[in-house]
């Protein structure tokens, strides 16, 4: 967690940190690809889940003789890079809340879907339970009567994210009297640092929030209605590949399909990621040797890259 300054120097130095490590453009990711490379090039951003399912998904594509690799950049540019071939896989299509930025490209066949990694996720502003039963707030409507006590802001994670462009998009519409609000965009981390740091002053905050996430748990979080149709939710999360990966390989492609985890397991790797500071490569780790079952089934019919038996590879590897 960063050091607690003042929320306006936290948001503004952490935008220009996520702009430097974000990646201004696609040149990063490998360029092999198909033709018979081993190469597997994820798209990745600082999400606690999607940082952890990208190491288990890597640590088992290395025992099956892949070279797999993760590149962090903004949403939008993991979706170029996927358009144009320069990256194969993203593990955290949240649906249908990054419909403005795959929706088009998934429709000309550009992107394409490949699985379903997730269900029953909620994405949305909200607010911590205790402050919302005390102020009655339980919708966006109900925000801009309380306008000075959350000091017209909402915390954004990084720039570049659907979500904080709806949020945007409703700010720039006056939606639900919005028009004077402002979304301070930073990283989550950030984000989640400065609603520790409200939340233990009893300040009133709200904030871009998720399933499965521990913040919903830790604080209770409220998901604030939305009557007016603004926000487009989201309800799963799913895995995109390249067009033609699946002539490619098909084998890359039958595992990648075949990868699902559910809530509770997510919002275990995400606590013990965010909260208890584990490294991604000892949660994977310990989660590969006691789930052996599920990843048999991820591994039902996937030969090693060289033809041989995945399971015995990877479970008996």
């Amino acid at each position: 967690m960063i050091s607690r300054l003042c929320a306006a120097a936290v948001a503004l130095a952490l935008t220009a940190a996520v702009a430097g490590c974000g990646g201004s453009d696609t040149t990063a990711f490998g360029e092999d690809g198909g033709d018979g490379s081993t190469a597997v090039r994820l798209v990745q951003q600082p999400w606690e889940d999607l940082i952890v399912e990208n190491q288990i998904v890597s640590d088992i594509l290395t025992k099956l003789g892949y070279s797999p690799s993760a590149q962090e950049v903004s949403v939008p540019l993991g979706a170029q890079a996927l358009s144009t071939g320069k990256a194969d896989a993203y593990l955290g299509n949240w649906w249908p809340s990054q419909e403005s930025v795959f929706g088009k490209l998934i429709d000309a066949g550009s992107v394409e879907v490949t699985g379903t990694l997730l269900t029953g996720t909620e994405y949305a502003p909200g607010i911590p339970g205790d402050q919302a039963a005390q102020l009655k707030v339980s919708s966006l409507a109900d925000l801009d009567k309380h306008a000075d006590v959350f000091k017209k802001e909402i915390l954004g994670i990084e720039p570049g994210t659907p979500g904080n462009q709806y949020i945007l998009d409703a700010i720039k519409k006056d939606a639900y009297g919005l028009g004077d609000w402002k979304l301070v965009q930073s990283s989550t981390e950030a984000m989640l640092a400065e609603v520790t740091r409200r939340v233990g002053k009893n300040q009133p905050v709200v904030f871009l929030a998720w399933k499965p996430h521990w913040m919903v748990v830790k604080w209770k979080v409220d998901f604030l209605d939305d009557p007016e149709k603004v926000w487009p939710g989201a309800g799963q999360i799913r895995v995109l590949t390249r067009k033609g990966l699946k002539t490619d390989d098909p084998n890359l492609t039958k595992f990648l399909s075949q990868i699902s985890v559910d809530p509770t397991t997510a919002s275990e790797w995400i606590d013990a990621f965010g909260n208890q500071k584990k490294s991604a490569k000892d949660i994977a780790s310990a989660w590969l040797a006691a789930n052996e079952d599920t990843v048999t089934k991820w591994l039902d019919g996937v030969k090693t890259a060289d033809g041989k038996d995945g399971v015995a590879a990877v479970v008996g590897g």
